[in-house]
């Protein structure tokens, strides 16, 4: 049934090919949606999408792509959707531990989301039979590879399922135009050690592309 309602143009940012291509497997040819590879880490992906906001008009920015996930929160081959967008190493080292820049008075290493709109989306990829947690996702210019560094991070940030090097630069790129953010992740490793043995990249494509055709369905 069609309505009167106006098309919502969102612009969805991954950070290499692999992932707008997976995306865009899910999405088809639904014309709403512009991807843009943004680049690795989030000095990148914030200027890109910055560029992309200054010469185009959208309602909505989603980053999108695989993530490293929390043991015990968010599962190798499950889907993440944010609850909030956080810089995780944005901050200082301290004698006792690491203080970020909203404790230094600094601005703020964390970034909302379109909460209605994330509750939407991860209630209708469940309905999918697709395995899903909403949670914060960490955004880091250096991922995690120790048991011990994961370990304090997850110890740190108790509410995070997730870590991936672009959202927050994604997301601050939003907030200047203020514009909605979400941020949604297939996870492809535990976050630890890394063990490429063990990453499932090939399944955290595949289930980015099933929860892109959720977007089409949902925006």
């Amino acid at each position: 049934m069609e309505t009167n309602q106006p098309k919502r143009r969102v612009l969805v940012v991954t950070s290499v090919e692999a992932e707008r291509d997976a995306v865009l497997r899910g999405l088809e040819d639904d014309n709403r949606f512009t991807l843009l590879v943004g680049g690795v880490g989030p000095a990148s992906a914030a200027a890109s999408t910055a560029s992309m906001l200054a010469a185009n008009e959208y309602d909505l920015v989603i980053c999108a792509g695989i993530c490293g996930g929390f043991s015990g929160r968010a599962e190798v081959g499950s889907l993440v959707v944010a609850s909030e967008i956080v810089c995780a190493d944005l901050g200082a080292e301290t004698t006792d531990g690491f203080c970020d820049v909203d404790e230094l008075g600094f601005g703020s290493a964390r970034v909302a989301v379109d909460k209605e709109l994330a509750t939407r989306v991860t209630e209708a990829i469940a309905s999918k039979g697709l395995p899903v947690k909403m949670g914060q996702v960490l955004t880091l210019s250096t991922v995690t590879g120790t048991a011990e560094t994961a370990a304090a991070l997850a110890k740190r940030m108790p509410d995070a399922a997730g870590e991936a090097m672009e959202g927050y630069g994604v997301a601050i790129a939003a907030q200047q135009r203020s514009l909605p953010i979400l941020e949604i992740r297939a996870v492809s490793n535990a976050i630890g050690p890394r063990d490429k043995s063990a990453w499932r990249i090939k399944d955290a494509l595949f289930a980015l592309e099933k929860a892109s055709t959720v977007l089409r369905e949902v925006l």
